[in-house]
C-alpha cells in the first residue's frame, strides 16, 4: 500500500504548523495525502486568531498551486473547510483535543540554541507533557490507539563521540527535578538582580554614560540593564547546567529530558521518537531552495559572503550533518504510517552523516567557490573579498576574537574623548560597524563551537529501512534516503542561491536608499512636510553654544569676564582657568549643572549692567561672527512658518542678547545680583540643562497648547538626548559621539552647521594685542 492509502481517512493533528518543519509537513499532507484530515494547534498572536494565521499561511506561494482553477477548492477557505481544523490554543495551556484522532505529530517546541531556561523548560518539557496528558484526555472511554510522533533532534545525544544508536538516550537525569529547578531560575535570578550591590553596579554604569542628561535618563538606562542582565543569566544559567550534566547546551538538555516524558507515556499510546538534524532548505520540495527564516547555516554563510567570517572554530574533517527539510518531512510521512508496540518506542535518526558525510571543510569550499562565481557586490568598492579559513583550531580563534574585542573596547573608550567633528563621527561609525561583526562572531562561535567539534555518528538504519520500505513511486515523494544527495548540486545550485536571494535583493534596496541618504545628507527636511497637520502650536527650540555657533561655556565666560579686567589680572584668570581646566572638564562629564554653577562662581562682584555694556559695544559683533549660517537660515524658516522659536542655553542671560533678534523667547541662566547690582556668583534659579529642559518644553505645551509631536529641536551634546527626545522632529547638530550614535539609533536628522572661517576660535573679543581694551 502506498502512503496515501495507509494514512487515509485519518486524522492528524500537528502542533508547530506555522514553523519551518510544521509548514512543509502541511504542504506534504494536503499535496500527497489527500485522504488525510489536518488538525493544527495554533497559539493566537496580537489581533489575530488562530483562523486567521492558518488563513495567512495558506496565502503563501507553496499553497496556492492547491486551490483556485484547476484544483477541487474554488480558494483557500473551501481547502480549509474540508481538509484542517484550527484548535486555539498553546503548549503553556494546552487546550481540550478532538476525541477522534488517530495521530498526533508534536512539531513544536523552542529550537533556539540559547534559550533562557525557564522558557525551555516551559516549551520543550513541561509542554510537552501537557500534550501528552490532553492527548490521553481525548481517549478516555475510548479504545483508540493514537500514534504519537514526537520530532526531537539527534543532538539528545549531548557530548558523546562516536556511534549513536536509535535508541534512548543513556542517562539518569530526573527531569521533574531539573524542570522544578529550571523554572525557579526566573524568580531567583530576578531577585539577585533587585539586590543592592546588583543595583548599584547597574546605576553606576548607567550614570556613566548619562549623568550629563540627568538622572531620570540613567534611571531609564539602569533598568534596561537590570532586564539584559536578567536575560543574559537566565541563558547562562541554561548552557552551564546543561554542559555541567554533558550536553551542548539548554535546547538539546531540554529537548532530551522531554524524549523522557514522552517515554513515560509510551506505556498509554504507541510513540516515534523522529531526531533530525540539522535541517536546512529543501532539495526538491515544495521547490528547490524552500526555507523559512534563518537556520543554523544562514547567517554562517552570509556573515562568510560578505567578508565578516575571518575564520570558524572548527576541525575541517569534523562531520556536520545537514539534513534538508523535505527529507525530514518525507521520514515523519513514512513513520506516521507505522504501528509502534506500546512501551517499545521507536526512533530515528534523520540525517546524512552515517552514508553521505560533509565535512565542515568540504562546506567550507562549497560555499567558497559559490561566492567566488557570485560574490556580493558592495558597489564603489566592487566584488567582497572573500576570507581564506585554514581551520587554526577553537583557541586560535578565540585569541582572534579576544584581541578584536579588546582592540575595540580601547578605541571607543578614545573616540568618546576626542573633540567632536566629522572624522570623529565617521571613525564612530566603522567601530559601531565593527562592534557588531565582533558581537556577531562572539555570538555565533560560542553557539556552534561545541557542534563544530562534534564527534558524532548518528546511526540510522530505522530511517533507511523506512525508505526501502516505501512503494511504488513514494520513495521519490517521500524520499529519506540522504545518501543521493549531491552536496556540490546542493549547495552551489540550491541552498546558497536561495539563502543569498534576498539579501541581495535587501542590498539593492540598501544601496537606492543609502544614495538617497547621500544626497540629502545634511539636508533638513522641509517645514511645510511635517507642519500641516499639526495639532496646536509648533515650536522650535535650539541650544546655544555647540549648536548655533562653535563656543562652550569657558570660552563665553572668558569674552566676558577679561574685557573688564586689566593686563596683569587677564594673564592671572586666564592661567587659574588653565589649571583648573581637567578638574573642570571632569565636572562637566558628571554633571553639567555643577559645573555651570563652577563656573559663574567666578562672576562673584562683576556688575552686571557693565556686563550688559560689554556684550552690547564688544561681543555682539564677535558672537554674531562665530553664529552658523545655516542655523540662522533654519530659525528664520521656522519662523517664516509661523513656528515659536526658543532659545534654550546654560549660557548666561547677557550673553544672548546679540541673538534676541532671532528668537521669540529666551531661556538663559539668570546670574542673581545683590542691592548694588552686583554679581553674587549665584544663579537665581537652576540652570536649564539634561532633563531640566525636557520638562521645561512638556511644560510649555501643557500650558500653551503646542504639539510637540510636529515641534523641533535642535542641539549637540548628549546632555540634550531628553530634550531631543521631547519633540516629534528632533535634529542632532554636529553632534558628540554618544548623541550621534542615539541619532542614529532614532533616525533622527543629523547635521554639520559650521562657523564662519572667518573667526579664530583663539581670538579674544576686545582685548588687543598690546593688552588693551578694544573701544
Amino acid at each position: 500500500m502506498s502512503l496515501a492509502d495507509k494514512l487515509k481517512d485519518k486524522k492528524v493533528l500537528v502542533t508547530g504548523i506555522t514553523g519551518f518543519v510544521g509548514e512543509a509537513l502541511l504542504h506534504r499532507m494536503i499535496g500527497d495525502l489527500p485522504g488525510t484530515t489536518v488538525v493544527a494547534i495554533i497559539r493566537p498572536k496580537g489581533s489575530l486568531t488562530g483562523a486567521m494565521r492558518m488563513a495567512q499561511l495558506l496565502k503563501k506561494d507553496i499553497f496556492k498551486p492547491f486551490y483556485g482553477e484547476g484544483t477541487p477548492y474554488a480558494d483557500a477557505e473551501a481547502l480549509t473547510a474540508d481538509r484542517i481544523e484550527v484548535v486555539e490554543g498553546d503548549l503553556s495551556d494546552v487546550p481540550a483535543l478532538p476525541n477522534d484522532l488517530d495521530i498526533v505529530v508534536h512539531c513544536a517546541g523552542d529550537v533556539s540554541f540559547d534559550p533562557p531556561i525557564h522558557e525551555a523548560f516551559t516549551t520543550n518539557v513541561l509542554g510537552t507533557k501537557s500534550l501528552l496528558e490532553r492527548i490521553d484526555e481525548s481517549r478516555q472511554g475510548t479504545d483508540r490507539k493514537i500514534h504519537y510522533v514526537h520530532i526531537s533532534t539527534a543532538y539528545t545525544a549531548g557530548r558523546r563521540r562516536g556511534a549513536i544508536p536509535e535508541a534512548s538516550v543513556d542517562h539518569t537525569v530526573d527531569w521533574r527535578v531539573e524542570a522544578e529547578a529550571g523554572m525557579a531560575m526566573r524568580p531567583r535570578i530576578e531577585e539577585q538582580s533587585r539586590s543592592a550591590p546588583m543595583l548599584a553596579k547597574f546605576r553606576k554604569a548607567a550614570e556613566k554614560v548619562h549623568r550629563r542628561a540627568g538622572h531620570l535618563t540613567a534611571a531609564v538606562d539602569t533598568e534596561r540593564r537590570r532586564t539584559e542582565w536578567v536575560a543574559k543569566r537566565l541563558v547562562e544559567t541554561g548552557t552551564e547546567r546543561a554542559r555541567s550534566l554533558g550536553w551542548t547546551d539548554c535546547y538539546t538538555f531540554t529537548k532530551a529530558l522531554g524524549e523522557r516524558v514522552v517515554e513515560e507515556f509510551s506505556a498509554k499510546f504507541p510513540t516515534s521518537i523522529v531526531r533530525p538534524a540539522i535541517i536546512e532548505s529543501a532539495l526538491v520540495t515544495p521547490h528547490p531552495g524552500w526555507i523559512e527564516g534563518f537556520k543554523m547555516a544562514e547567517p554562517l554563510i552570509l556573515a562568510y559572503g560578505r567578508g565578516e567570517l575571518p575564520e570558524f572554530p572548527a576541525s575541517p574533517d569534523a562531520t556536520i550533518d545537514i539534513i534538508p527539510v523535505d527529507h525530514v518531512v518525507g521520514a515523519i510521512c513514512a513513520v506516521m504510517a507505522t504501528e509502534p508496540e506500546l512501551s517499545k518506542p521507536e526512533y530515528y535518526h534523520i540525517g546524512s552523516g552515517a552514508r553521505n558525510p560533509l565535512t565542515f571543510h568540504q562546506v567550507y569550499a562549497e560555499i567558497h567557490a559559490y561566492f567566488s562565481k557570485h560574490p556580493f557586490d558592495l558597489g564603489e568598492r566592487g566584488a567582497v573579498r572573500l576570507p581564506v579559513w585554514k581551520f587554526p583550531g577553537g583557541d586560535s580563534v578565540e585569541t582572534m576574537l579576544r584581541y578584536g574585542e579588546r582592540a575595540h573596547k580601547l578605541a571607543d573608550a578614545v573616540i568618546t574623548r576626542v573633540p567632536r567633528g566629522e572624522r570623529t563621527r565617521k571613525f564612530a561609525r566603522e567601530l559601531d560597524v565593527q562592534k557588531r561583526r565582533i558581537d556577531f562572531l562572539r555570538r555565533y562561535l560560542d553557539l556552534y563551537a561545541e557542534y563544530a567539534h562534534a564527534e558524532l555518528n548518528f546511526i540510522d538504519d530505522n530511517v533507511l529501512a523506512l525508505h526501502n520500505a516505501l512503494e511504488g513511486d513514494d520513495q521519490v515523494k517521500f524520499a529519506c534516503d540522504t545518501s543521493v544527495v549531491d552536496w556540490q548540486y546542493y549547495f552551489q545550485d540550491v541552498h546558497c542561491p536561495s539563502v543569498t536571494e534576498s539579501m541581495r535583493r535587501l542590498d539593492v534596496v540598501r544601496k537606492k536608499r543609502n544614495k538617497g541618504l547621500a544626497e540629502t545628507a545634511g539636508v533638513l527636511k522641509k517645514l511645510g512636510e511635517s507642519t500641516d497637520d499639526a495639532d496646536g502650536e509648533i515650536i522650535a527650540a535650539f541650544d546655544m553654544d555647540g549648536t548655533l555657533l562653535s563656543s562652550n561655556v569657558i570660552e563665553t565666560y572668558l569674552w566676558m569676564r577679561l574685557p573688564e579686567l586689566d593686563g596683569p589680572q587677564r594673564a592671572g584668570e586666564i592661567g587659574q582657568m588653565l589649571r583648573r581646566l581637567p578638574k573642570l572638564i571632569n565636572a562637566e562629564r558628571k554633571d553639567r549643572g555643577a559645573f555651570l554653577r563652577t563656573i559663574y562662581r567666578r562672576y562673584a562682584g562683576a556688575d552686571l549692567e557693565e556686563l550688559n555694556r560689554i556684550v552690547d559695544e564688544i561681543l555682539a559683533e564677535h558672537v554674531l561672527e562665530r553664529l552658523s549660517g545655516a542655523a540662522v537660515r533654519r530659525i528664520r524658516e521656522h519662523r517664516a512658518a509661523g513656528h515659536k522659536t526658543i532659545l534654550i542655553t546654560g549660557a548666561v542671560r547677557p550673553l544672548t542678547r546679540p541673538l534676541e533678534p532671532l528668537f521669540d523667547e529666551i531661556v538663559a541662566a539668570e546670574l542673581s545680583v545683590d542691592d548694588r547690582g552686583r554679581c553674587t556668583g549665584y544663579l537665581s534659579g537652576p540652570p536649564l540643562v539634561g532633563e531640566s529642559r525636557a520638562a521645561w518644553i512638556k511644560h510649555r505645551a501643557r500650558t500653551g497648547n503646542v504639539d510637540l509631536s510636529k515641534s523641533f529641536a535642535y542641539a549637540d551634546s548628549h546632555s540634550d538626548l531628553p530634550m531631543l527626545a521631547a519633540v516629534g522632529n528632533p535634529v542632532a547638530v554636529s553632534p558628540d559621539v554618544s548623541l550621534y550614535r542615539a541619532a542614529r539609533a532614532g533616525r533622527w536628522q543629523i547635521v554639520d552647521w559650521k562657523t564662519p572661517t572667518t573667526s579664530s576660535r583663539l581670538e579674544l573679543p576686545g582685548v588687543q594685542r598690546s593688552g588693551g581694551l578694544a573701544r
